[in-house]
């Protein structure tokens, strides 16, 4: 395989596993319970609002990770993209 195809299919997969992280963020930030005040006798559901807040602090780190990742990968895609311009029409 030419090192462009890798390249370009390394970058995909980055790309989808970052999508498949923020949209399962997005997800469980859209099943907690909108508190605006949110009483003793509502405990059941603020500890699932924990819950998912928990989970969310968990994901949000591989969520930044992967972000730097992928933004690292599209800027060696251009550069790369750039320079096979320029010696194309050297």
């Amino acid at each position: 395989m030419h090192f462009a195809t890798v390249m370009m299919i390394s970058w995909a997969v980055l790309a989808v596993i970052t999508g498949a992280l923020v949209a399962y963020r997005a997800w469980l930030q859209g099943s907690e319970i909108d508190q605006v005040a949110l009483d003793d006798t509502f405990a059941r559901e603020a500890a699932e609002n924990e819950a998912l807040a928990a989970k969310v602090n968990k994901i949000q780190p591989a969520i930044n990770v992967m972000s730097w990742v992928l933004a690292a990968a599209t800027v060696i895609v251009v550069c790369y993209w750039a320079w096979d311009f320029i010696v194309q029409f050297k």
